[in-house]
Order: C-alpha cells, then structure tokens, then sequence
C-alpha cells in the first residue's frame, strides 16, 4: 500500500479556475508555499485532510469540490481510471478501480451490492479522523464522472448517503440529481443495479490488455512489500465483525498453519495477541469518528464482551476513554474549521 496521496499536477491550475487562493490555501494547510511547484507532490494523509480542508473553508463556491471531481477529457486520466473505462461496464469499472487504488495512495474504494442497487464508499486507512468534507463530494464527484464518461449517458445516483447534519444541499441536489439522506450511518453513493451493469461505450480490449497486466504487477510488489505482521493485521480487521477471531482461522486465511503462523509473527517480533489489539485500536479510531455508532456498538464489532472491557482497551491505547477521545476530536475538528 502505497503511504501517500500523489496531488494532480493540474490541481492548481482548477482552482484558480475556480477563484480558489492557491497560496492562502497552502497557508492555511500548513503546507511549503512551493509545494505546487514539485515535480512529484505526495503528502501524508494528514496532510491531504489539511489540504482539502483549506479548501473547502477558502472556495468561494460551495460546489468547488464537485467541479475539482469532475473531467471531461480522458487524457487527464491517470492509468487506473483508463484502465476502469477501458472494463465492460460501470460495476467491473468500480471493481478495478477498487483492486487498483491502493497503488496510488492509502484509499480503499468499498463496493456492496444489495437488492437492485450498488453502493461505493470510500475509506481513508491511514487516516486519524474523518475525512473533509471538501474531499468526500470531490471524491464522489469523481464517480459519477467515471459513470458518465463510460456510459456515455446522464446517469444518476439513486441517492446519497452523508454521515454531515442537515446542511444547505442546493449544489448537491443539482450535481447529483438524487434524494440526499443527511445524518446517515455511512458517506456513500448509491446507484440502481441496472445502472451499474450499463456497458461502458469507452471499453477497450487492447487498452486493458496492456494497462491491467502493468498494474496486476505492481499489486503484487506492494503486497510483497508489506511486512508479514502487516498482512495478518489486515487479515484479523477483515474478520472483525462482531467476533473476535482466532489464530487457527487467520491461519487458514493465510493458507498455513497455526505454528507457522505463530513463528513468523515471532520472528518479526510480534505475537498474534499484539496484532489483534493493532488490528482493532486502528478500528476503534475509524468506527468512533463515525457519530452514529454507539460505543456499545463499537465494542461489539471489535469481538468485545461488553463495553466495560472495550473501555478499558481504549483507555491503555490512548489514555483517556472513548468517550472522551471522540469529543476531543470534534473539538479538534470544529476548531480546525473556524481558524
């Protein structure tokens, strides 16, 4: 997985388009006043948050982030978007997309599917907190982008789903075209399951066949690249839904045995037990910015008994116990956003 977010080259260029103070927002972020003027500009997650943040506080357009998500033109395409439009249909597109984006940046895109529709997430896996605002319409902007330029067509989300309180939704409404719920469980864009299966008029065989093979390689480097406790981290987070999961069953995942399992966690100074509580104080920080989740709830999808226990965890991780943590980092949040 790739531990940076690389910035488009023509990000500043759009915003000047769009009346955004490019220096004013690099101050604000806290960023080097010649960040833009890298060859290569890669920041760390908490610096990309910095950065959107700035922003959305600083666009004089409260839809600036929609027109940033938004491109007409492939040729500013970077190769796993192509590789997304040159795929049968929107839904094996997303798919791709999905496989690919941790080449680029520590970025998951989560595809569901349930009865008639398709849903798409975003998950920021590195991240200490929520994502900006700013950043999430941008990033669902940029779906709908990749929708229509497959398609060929106008195609319309079903509705959206925003975790933000009941805000002014005019540029919402009128770039998406949708039903908006606010104050929802997740940050998600959900299209009809015949949209998602509608052929893409931009596929390409021959393109695909050169593209996908590139970056199947490169997956496989990036896995190669991760440590060994790394793998089963994600492996155990995987299967923290509700339960805690044992050894053996991790092991199976991994297609070895428990023994094999336990060396090669000692062998790189781990045991299982100090993975598992890796694995879940990472979830724990993701699922309390989520205000929705009650920490009740929050214990139970970490494999906790009760939430006394979930406390206590909590607690040696961070020093103060969830409740507090999740109002101080509000707090952080709403500062950050009046400064």
């Amino acid at each position: 997985m790739s531990k940076h977010f690389r910035v488009s080259s023509r990000l500043p260029a759009k915003m000047q388009e769009l009346g955004i103070p490019v220096d004013a927002v690099l101050q604000r972020a806290g960023l080097a006043a010649e960040t833009f003027a890298q060859p290569r500009v890669l920041l760390t997650t908490e610096e990309f948050f910095a950065l959107w943040s700035a922003i959305g506080a600083l666009s004089p357009d409260p839809g600036s982030a929609l027109a940033l998500g938004t491109e007409t033109q492939s040729k500013y395409f970077d190769p796993i978007a192509l590789t997304a439009l040159a795929s049968e249909n929107f839904a094996e597109g997303m798919r791709k997309m999905a496989l690919y984006k941790t080449l680029s940046c520590p970025e998951e895109i989560k595809l569901e599917n349930a009865p008639g529709e398709m849903s798409i997430e975003f998950k920021w896996l590195l991240a200490q907190g929520g994502e900006p605002e700013a950043l999430r319409d941008l990033c669902f902007a940029w779906v709908l982008t990749i929708a229509r330029h497959g398609t060929g067509e106008n195609v319309l989300p079903i509705r959206l789903e925003l975790q933000r309180p009941r805000v002014k939704i005019v540029h919402l409404e009128q770039h998406f075209g949708c039903p908006i719920r606010f104050e929802a469980k997740r940050n998600a864009i959900v299209f009809s399951a015949s949209d998602a299966e509608l052929p893409f008029v931009t596929r390409n065989e021959e393109l695909l066949g050169m593209l996908a093979p590139q970056l199947d390689a490169e997956l496989m480097l990036h896995r190669g690249a991760e440590t060994f406790p790394e793998r089963v981290r994600t492996k155990v987070q995987q299967k923290l839904t509700g339960r805690r999961p044992k050894m053996e069953e991790i092991a199976r995942e991994m297609k070895m045995s428990s023994r094999t399992l336990q060396r090669r966690l000692q062998d790189a100074g781990y045991s299982f037990q100090q993975v598992l509580e890796e694995a879940r104080h990472q979830l724990a920080r993701h699922y309390l910015t989520n205000k929705e989740l009650e920490l009740n709830e929050t214990a139970y999808l970490l494999g906790y008994e009760d939430a006394n226990s979930f406390v206590r965890a909590f607690r040696g991780w961070e020093g103060a116990p969830p409740g507090h943590w999740r109002e101080a980092q509000r707090a952080l949040g709403m500062c950050g956003a009046s400064v």
